[in-house]
């Protein structure tokens, strides 16, 4: 597998949506996606407006990596400075900077094997460092959980690495 990301400078994200804590093992995805998929349409102005999946982790997160560690994932949609939003949504901000962009094609089942690609082959072999922001995934209308030509586009926070004289 070979992992060829695009590396881009996002602005400033301003996102509302749910939140869960969670763990790999402890995997609550579904439950935090089936509360906010049917209240989402309150807020999107466009019927296939994408879906941000974010992951905030604590710093010791993947230094001391363990499934049972915690998490926060959060199911947004964007939103300009100036929005109405279901009383349950709750703001989010993401701030701007570096992200390295990957594209996932293919079935949810191979999307860990792929994340760990990156965690573990990818970033240590590259020029950049893992960045304390925010994690976030870019999910459209057309995504299905057990479609092989599903697309996914992730976000993965960095900064150059430090060189040492």
């Amino acid at each position: 597998m070979t992992l060829r990301p695009q590396i881009e400078t996002i602005e400033t994200k301003y996102l509302v949506g749910l939140s869960y804590e969670m763990s790999l093992i402890e995997n609550k995805t579904d439950v935090l996606f089936s509360s906010f998929m049917p209240i989402r349409k309150q807020v999107a102005k466009e019927i296939n407006a994408p879906i941000y999946e974010v992951l905030l982790y604590n710093n010791a997160y993947f230094s001391n990596f363990n499934p049972k560690n915690t998490f926060t994932k959060w199911a947004t949609i964007a939103v300009s400075h100036c929005y109405n939003k279901p009383e349950s949504f709750i703001p989010l901000e993401i701030p701007g900077g570096l992200y390295a962009v990957f594209t996932f094609n293919g079935l949810i089942e191979l999307f860990y094997d792929y994340m760990e690609q990156i965690f573990t082959v990818w970033l240590p072999d590259s020029i950049y460092n893992l960045d304390q922001r925010p994690h976030f995934n870019i999910i459209n209308e057309a995504f299905k959980k057990n479609d092989a030509h599903t697309e996914e586009i992730i976000y993965i926070p960095i900064q150059l690495k430090a060189h040492t004289v």
